[in-house]
Formats: structure tokens, C-alpha cells, sequence
């Protein structure tokens, strides 16, 4: 989609106003930031669009999956507007997660003096080829002016736009952040553009230690203090009361399992969220191994009904909340770059413990009854799909 598209209107339906306000509409202060939880495309596309337009220095976009749809040239749009105004506009996307991009997707914004990256080129006559086919940027950030951030599970493309404007609305959740810890997303954001080998400004340092203790801009590396899976097993160990998560490629190993259940047998109640229906078939069969283990645990497991369930979440008690991108699979832990957000307040926990309550009102629980009953066609391809798990 080439041409100019113009905005389009996100004003929710009048049934939708007194749902959405307190979900996403509200800011909280946590030390030096201010964090917004933001719901669905409805909320999180209109906030990153204003934000966009109010850029005086620099955007940068970090982005797995953009598509060329309305959608696409809306952002792309936006971005060129700036780039336009003299803005440093940046943007990275992955090669195989925005594959059937069109080549012309870009031009305008290259017109206008934006810089464009592609990571990981899908070429069979790169060196290395095939392994590096496994390691992809999964990352979906968007960094205004250095005090602006987000982050969550939404890509830019149509299946996030509401249904009634041309979208399927898949049911995702994001995060807006404003303060010092934006400066955390940025220096994130070039340690990947580096890769692109084009000079970086003099004043982005590295990402080292956490600009604040309670808002914590969490990786996937390895061996690193502000380690994603350090992060969730720490939590999930010290939680008493309540753990609430939600996953839609729900596939952890042994040690994340072993948490939980322990978790819940210490009398915390865990509460698991998945799809009802998920868009990668194989992964849902794969799923299914691992619902029968957390019945058997006492752990809840909840099915999401209706849309395509994408958000990546999970609260802690009323002490943590998390938002980001990363999956509960093997993927995401071994060969993702990924980021998620950990915000260590009382009142973010209990707004998304709000949401995560909403979910489970449009929501069917498993039953170990119910799942012992499964077809023989179903565990057959359970059976099938779990040794996959570390693939997938």
C-alpha cells in the first residue's frame, strides 16, 4: 500500500467508553515515570500515533511484524510526516516476521530523509544462512524524542485494527512509558541498529543497569541482570498470594513448569490464560501436553474465546505487573531478541489484574475431566506436536 492513506478515526464505540476508561486511559507516576497501560489496537495504535506526531528530534521504531496494509502505511505515513519536518526517523523491522512487505513499502519515508534496517535478510547466499534464519528480532518497541516508550505484544498491521474498521482485532496488550527509563529503550533500540553498521549518536550509551528499581526494562540475554527469565521465575517463587499470566505460544520447559506448580502448591493461586484458537496450529497441539501436567497441578487454565488472544502479561500478586513480547516457548529464550517491561507498583498490578479479570469474563476454564476426554485424534497430534516444542 502505496499511497498517502491519512489517519483513521479510533474513537471507541459509545458501548466500548465506559470499558476502556481506567483500563488504558489512565497514567500512573512509579519514581520518575509515568506508565499507561494501554488495550488493544482500539488504545495502544491512537496513543502511538499522537506520540509520533509530537516528535521534535528523533523516532525510532523497532518493529518484528509490519505489514503493508492500511494499517502499515498509516504508521509509515506518520513516520514520513516527521521525517518531512526534520525529524531522525529510524525504523528496524525483521525480514522473516514482515516477509510479503512490499519493496516500495519504504520509499517515502527514504524520500523524505528516514533511515530504514532490515533485520536479518532472507538471503540463501548469505553466510551462515540457515542459522541465521533461526535468530530473529521479535521486539516491538517505539521510542519518541528519548522520554517516550512502548512496548507489548502489538505489531502494526490490520489484524490490530477493531473490527469495524476492516481489522480482526486480536486481543493484545501494550504498555506507554514516559520518563527516564525511555532512555533504556533507546540505548535497546541502537544496540540492534548498530548491527545495520550506520553511525549512531554520540550520546547513546549501553545498556547496563536499570535507570530505575521499580519500572525495569527486561532482555533475553543470557547471564545479564536484567534477564527475562530470571525475572519471571524470580517472581513466580516469591509470589503468596496470586499469579496471573497470559501466553499465547505457552510452551516453557521443565524448571518454569516445576515453579509453578510449586507456586500453586504452596497455596498461590496460578491462573493460566491461552487461546482458545491460536494462529499457529501446531503450537495449540503442542499446548495441549502441557494443560493436562498444570490440571493435575491445581494450576487454572482459562481459554480465551472469540479473537485471537497475541498479549504477553502476567501479574504477580499486587506487587509486579509485566508487559512485552516475549512467548513462554523456546523460541523467545533462545534465539529472540525480546523485551518486556517489569513495573513493580501496587496500583499498575491491580489495573492489570483488572484486565487480565475482563479476559477471563469472555473466557471458557479447562476442566481435567474435560481434557482426559479429548479425542484420540487430538492427543495423537499432541503426542506428535510436544517433542516439536523446542522448535517451534
Amino acid at each position: 500500500m502505496d499511497a498517502r492513506s491519512g489517519t483513521i478515526g479510533f474513537e471507541p464505540r459509545r458501548e466500548d467508553a465506559a470499558s476502556t476508561a481506567g483500563l488504558g486511559a489512565e497514567f500512573f507516576s512509579v519514581d520518575r515515570n509515568r506508565v499507561r497501560l494501554l488495550r488493544d489496537g482500539r488504545e495502544a495504535y491512537p496513543a502511538m500515533l499522537e506520540a509520533i506526531g509530537r516528535a521534535r528530534r528523533e523516532v525510532l521504531l523497532e518493529m518484528y511484524w509490519i505489514q503493508g496494509d492500511r494499517a502499515g502505511a498509516m504508521f509509515r505515513d506518520a513516520l514520513t510526516e516527521r521525517a518531512e519536518h526534520g525529524v531522525d526517523v529510524r525504523v528496524t523491522y525483521d525480514a522473516l516476521g514482515s516477509i510479503g512487505v512490499p519493496a516500495t513499502m519504504w520509499q517515502p519515508l527514504l524520500a523524505a530523509g528516514g533511515q530504514v534496517y532490515e533485520y536479518g535478510p532472507l538471503s540463501p547466499l548469505r553466510q551462515r544462512f540457515f542459522k541465521r534464519l533461526n535468530f530473529r528480532d521479535h521486539r516491538k518497541l517505539l521510542v519518541v524524542d528519548g522520554d517516550c516508550a512502548f512496548t507489548g505484544g502489538l505489531n502494526i498491521g490490520d489484524p490490530w485494527l477493531p473490527a469495524e474498521q476492516q481489522g480482526s482485532n486480536w486481543r493484545d496488550d501494550a504498555i506507554e512509558l514516559t520518563g527516564p527509563v525511555a532512555g533504556d529503550f533507546r540505548a535497546l533500540f541502537y544496540e540492534t541498529w548498530r548491527r545495520s553498521g550506520r553511525p549512531i549518536p554520540s550520546d547513546v550509551g549501553r545498556l547496563v543497569r536499570p535507570s530505575s528499581n521499580r519500572v525495569v526494562l527486561l532482555t533475553n540475554r543470557r547471564r545479564h541482570r536484567r534477564s527475562l527469565r530470571h525475572a519471571y521465575l524470580s517472581a513466580i517463587r516469591r509470589a503468596q498470594r496470586r499469579i496471573d499470566i497470559t501466553n499465547p505460544y505457552f510452551l516453557p520447559g521443565p524448571i518454569f513448569l516445576t515453579a509453578l506448580r510449586r507456586a500453586q502448591a504452596r497455596g498461590a493461586e496460578v491462573r493460566i490464560l491461552l487461546p482458545g484458537q491460536n494462529d499457529v496450529w501446531v503450537v495449540s497441539m503442542a499446548m495441549g501436553s502441557l494443560i493436562g501436567r498444570l490440571l493435575e497441578s491445581k494450576v487454572r487454565v482459562f481459554a480465551y474465546q472469540g479473537r485471537v488472544l497475541h498479549a504477553k502479561t502476567a501479574v504477580f500478586d499486587e506487587a509486579m505487573a509485566m508487559v512485552g513480547t516475549y512467548n513462554l516457548d523456546a523460541r523467545s529464550r533462545r534465539y529472540n531478541r525480546e523485551c518486556n517491561v517489569a513495573v513493580y507498583d501496587r496500583d499498575v498490578a491491580r489495573a492489570a489484574r483488572a484486565s487480565f479479570e475482563r479476559d477471563l469474563t469472555e473466557s471458557t476454564e479447562l476442566s481435567l475431566d474435560g481434557w482426559k476426554q479429548r479425542s484420540l485424534a487430538h492427543r495423537f497430534f499432541a503426542w506428535f506436536a510436544y517433542p516439536m516444542r523446542q522448535f517451534l
